[in-house]
C-alpha cells in the first residue's frame, strides 16, 4: 500500500464517520466529507438541515421520500444541505482557503456540489460510493479536477 493510498483510507474512514453526523431521516444517505491540504484537514461537512431549521429527523419525515423524487434529481427539494456544500461552507465561514486542497467524500458530488468544488479551487475529489449524476463527472472533467473512485 503506497503512503498516499494509507492517508487516502484514513480519510475515507473519516469521511464515514462524520457520516454518521447526519440529521438526514433516510439512513442510507448520511453522507460525510473532509477537505486535506497537505495531509491536514482543513474543514468537514455531513448532511443536514440549515442552522435554524428543523431537520427531517426531527420532523419525522423525508421530503423527498414523500414526493417520490428520485436520487439524483430535484436536489432543491430536501431540507439539507449537501456534506461537501457544508464543508465549503465551513471554510468561507472561518475564513480558511481550500485553493488545491482534496475533498474525501462518502459519495460521488452531484452536479451542484461539483461546481461549487470546481469554483472553490478543490483540485482533487476521492469519493468512496458512486452516485447517479453523469452531469456531475462531466463537469469534473472540463474543469480539470482530479476525480478518484477510491478502492481498497
Amino acid at each position: 500500500m503506497s503512503e498516499w493510498t494509507k492517508w487516502d483510507k484514513r480519510f475515507i474512514d473519516l469521511a464515514w464517520t462524520i457520516g454518521t453526523w447526519s440529521s438526514c431521516y433516510q439512513e442510507n444517505r448520511h453522507i460525510g466529507a473532509v477537505i486535506v491540504k497537505n495531509k491536514r484537514i482543513l474543514t468537514t461537512g455531513y448532511n443536514g438541515a440549515p442552522a435554524g431549521i428543523k431537520s427531517c429527523t426531527e420532523k419525522g419525515e423525508c421530503m423527498r421520500r414523500k414526493l417520490n423524487i428520485p436520487s439524483g434529481t430535484r436536489h432543491e427539494l430536501c431540507y439539507a444541505i449537501h456534506a461537501e456544500q457544508n464543508a465549503i461552507i465551513q471554510a468561507a465561514k472561518l475564513g480558511i482557503s481550500i485553493d488545491g486542497a482534496t475533498m474525501y467524500c462518502t459519495h460521488q458530488p452531484c452536479v451542484i456540489c461539483a461546481k461549487m468544488i470546481v469554483n472553490s479551487g478543490i483540485s482533487r475529489v476521492v469519493y468512496a460510493e458512486g452516485y447517479p449524476d453523469e452531469f456531475s463527472l462531466a463537469i469534473f472533467e472540463e474543469a480539470g479536477v482530479e476525480l478518484v473512485k477510491y478502492q481498497e
